[in-house]
Parts: C-alpha cells; sequence; structure tokens
C-alpha cells in the first residue's frame, strides 16, 4: 500500500502524548515569533523563514503566508509519507496560526543578543517537540527528505544551501547584521531542536578493536551493563609491519553519549592501546539498550 493510500491513524493524532507535545511546541514557537523575532525583524530557517522576510517586505500577512507556503510541501508530504503525517502536520501549523492570530504576546526585549539567543531557544525546543509529537510547522523538512532520497547530497547540506539563500535575502532586505544574527537565532534553534528530538542521550555506537578483547567484553557486560556484538576479524597491518596479523573479536555497543567517556576510560586502562571509532545512531530499537547493571567507577 502506497503512503497516500494509508488511511488517517486519528487516535495516534489525538493521543494525550501528541496533543500535549504538539501543543507544548506550537505555544513556544508562537511566543518566540512574536515576543522575540518578529518586532525585531530576525528570521528563522525555512517556510516559516520566508514567510517573515515576505510579511517584514511586502507586508502580506503572516498567517496567509503560512498556509499557502507551506500548502506544496504538505501536498508532497501526504504524497510521500502518509496521510496521518499531512494531517498531523496541517493540525500544528493550523494551531500556529491561531494562536499568532488571537493571542497577544508583549515583546520580551529589544537587545538582539538575547533575541538571537532566547528566539532561537525557545523556537527550537517549540519545534523540537512538535516533531515529537509526530506533527511540523515547516515544510521545509518535507522537501529535505525528499530531495536527499532523490540527489546526492546529505540533507544537512540541502538545508544548509536552502536557508542561505533565505539568509541572503535577509541581507539584501535588511541589512548585513540583522541577517548575521538571523544566521544565530537559526542555528540556536536547529542545535536546541536536535537535543529535544534526540535527547541527551542520543544513543552512540562505540566500536573497539582491542589485543584484549576477551577483558573488554567482560568490562562492558558486566561492570557497565550493556549488550554487545562481536564480529570476528583481524588487527595488524600496520605500516612498519604489514606482515603481522592477529586474529581478534571486534566488539561493538550501543551506549549514550554521556557513557562515553567512561567506557573508553576503562577500556584504556585494560588496553592503552586500544582502537576506537564511535558513531552516532538516529534511533535504536529493539535489542538490549539500557539495563540496570553494576557501573564501573
Amino acid at each position: 500500500m502506497k503512503p497516500s493510500e494509508e488511511s488517517i491513524d486519528w487516535k495516534l493524532i489525538f493521543s494525550p502524548s501528541s496533543l500535549i507535545y504538539n501543543i507544548s511546541g506550537v505555544l513556544l514557537a508562537a511566543i518566540a515569533l512574536e515576543a522575540f523575532m518578529l518586532p525585531n525583524k530576525f528570521l528563522d530557517g525555512g517556510v516559516t523563514g520566508i514567510a517573515i522576510l515576505v510579511n517584514l517586505a511586502y507586508g502580506i500577512n503572516l498567517n496567509l503566508l503560512l498556509v499557502v507556503l507551506n500548502i506544496p510541501f504538505l501536498y508532497m508530504g501526504y504524497r510521500k509519507i502518509g496521510k496521518t503525517f499531512a494531517a498531523q502536520a496541517a493540525i500544528s501549523i493550523l494551531m500556529l496560526i491561531i494562536i499568532l492570530q488571537f493571542m497577544e504576546i508583549p515583546t520580551v526585549t529589544e537587545d538582539k543578543v538575547l533575541i538571537a539567543v532566547f528566539g532561537g531557544l525557545l523556537m527550537g525546543t517549540g519545534i523540537g517537540l512538535i516533531i515529537r509529537g509526530g506533527g511540523l510547522i515547516d515544510g521545509f523538512e518535507v522537501i529535505t527528505d525528499f530531495t536527499q532520497k532523490n540527489s546526492a547530497f546529505s540533507g544537512s547540506e540541502i538545508t544548509l544551501f536552502l536557508n542561505s539563500l533565505i539568509m541572503l535575502a535577509a541581507v539584501f532586505s535588511f541589512g548585513i547584521e540583522t541577517a548575521m544574527y538571523s544566521i544565530l537565532t537559526y542555528f540556536t534553534a536547529i542545535k536546541v531542536t536536535d537535543y529535544v528530538v534526540d535527547g541527551f542521550e542520543e544513543y552512540t555506537a562505540l566500536t573497539i578493536i582491542s589485543k584484549e578483547d576477551d577483558k573488554v567484553k567482560e568490562l562492558i557486560v558486566k561492570q557497565f551493563g550493556k549488550a554487545i556484538s562481536v564480529y570476528k576479524g583481524e588487527r595488524g597491518y600496520l605500516p612498519n609491519s604489514f606482515e603481522i596479523k592477529h586474529d581478534c573479536d571486534i566488539i561493538m555497543t550501543v551506549v549514550t553519549r554521556l557513557e562515553v567517556h567512561r567506557i573508553k576510560k576503562a577500556i584504556s586502562e585494560i588496553d592503552p592501546k586500544a582502537f576506537f571509532y564511535i558513531q552516532t545512531i538516529k534511533e535504536v530499537k529493539g535489542g538490549i539498550v539500557k539495563q540496570v547493571g553494576k557501573k564501573h567507577v
């Protein structure tokens, strides 16, 4: 069944957790816009940034722009991702428009640094909560995902390029200083969004190659309470001794980034020459990821 043929899951959309995430996120995004960014002509990235730019430059109603500019992206999401996603995103955008239309939020400060930092902080937190609730208030996320699947560029590269065009337009419309503060606002927002969506316990894959592989396995499983996967491999092949090689177990475990340093330090005490490499993981499902056990101090 194609995504566009799926029926809308209204129970998921109106589940308590989704509603809490979406309402909280929309409120924070609205406060960021009205109390910090709009009165001082600061832009965000994506469709919201384009809407703010056109609103400030030509006086066209911001809410109307948010509706019109997001329609093509909502349709793309409906076709490529599914009806439930499109419906949830449309509800999130509609809630934002209603709050912006009917809620009066006074300007908090005119200090540009505070606006950039706290405006970005509130906007990033709001967007992150909305994404965790399954919604969306910016259609650029859809086009980024679609373009990434159909081009040689990564999602980050596509997002950076598109938002660079918005900030470049801000330079010509409002001057270099406002554009620079807008970049600071946007950077703050995307970093906070990452923390809210992924959490401070973003998972990391830690791979270890060590001559003391049995001791390392015992350390990770018994003292840190982590599950491991083991690959059979070889170590050696160094530039000055290419002919020398040894069979070994390549150990991989999934930990949070808060735990990486402690585990690396403990392994280094067993084998100071152990080789590590670390990869960020966006999602983990199944297996044993968290386990209460004896912690190594």
